[in-house]
């Protein structure tokens, strides 16, 4: 290469260089150019209103639906538990007259007997593998929100609303009551 064929494109890059840009306002047109008129002024804001708004639309949107799905998840949790309780409160017939059956007299070593006693114990330990308590408030105070009077006696011994004889037992989920204990309350 010739120091001449060197030179020309070192030539065109100054002319491009030092050619003035045309983008580039001169002096003058700067305000005039770029002045922003009352209209133009009226429709930014106008503009920014909108975005504001659609901004707050969008807001009240995503808070609408992270309550609907809290409550529908809370929906959810409520029927299973109230399910299960109706489920569990089905069984509990049955674990009466198991109970009923363990505790009439009897010879002990019947095998009968023995066998309804392992039934009895094996259906207490599912329940009791479920969250189930059983309740037998014998000697507490009664609690009108688990407890069911159905009937009073007068005893000094006894103090005031102290549940003196319980009829049937009292089943717990947690804090839901599956089933009232049945008892009698001194006065």
């Amino acid at each position: 290469m010739s120091k001449k064929e060197k030179a020309a494109p070192l030539e065109e890059e100054k002319e491009t260089a030092s050619a003035p840009a045309e983008d580039v306002p001169k002096s003058g047109e700067t305000e005039e150019t770029f002045a922003v008129t009352k209209e133009q002024m009226e429709k930014m804001e106008g503009l920014a209103k909108e975005l504001a708004d659609q901004n707050d639309k969008f807001l009240r949107l995503a808070a609408e639906y992270d309550n609907y799905r809290k409550r529908t998840a809370k929906e959810k949790e409520s029927i299973y538990q109230d399910a299960r309780m109706d489920t569990i409160g089905k069984f509990l017939e049955v674990y009466d007259n198991l109970e009923r059956a363990v505790q009439q007299a009897g010879d002990e070593e019947n095998v009968h007997k023995k066998g309804m006693e392992m039934i009895f114990h094996q259906l207490e330990g599912v329940l009791e593998k479920m969250g189930v308590a059983v309740e037998d408030p014998a000697g507490q105070a009664f609690d009108p929100e688990r407890h069911e009077a159905v009937m009073h006696i007068d005893s000094e011994e006894l103090g005031e609303n102290i549940v003196s004889q319980v009829f049937q037992k009292g089943f717990l989920l947690g804090e839901k009551v599956i089933r009232f204990a049945k008892v009698q309350v001194a006065n």
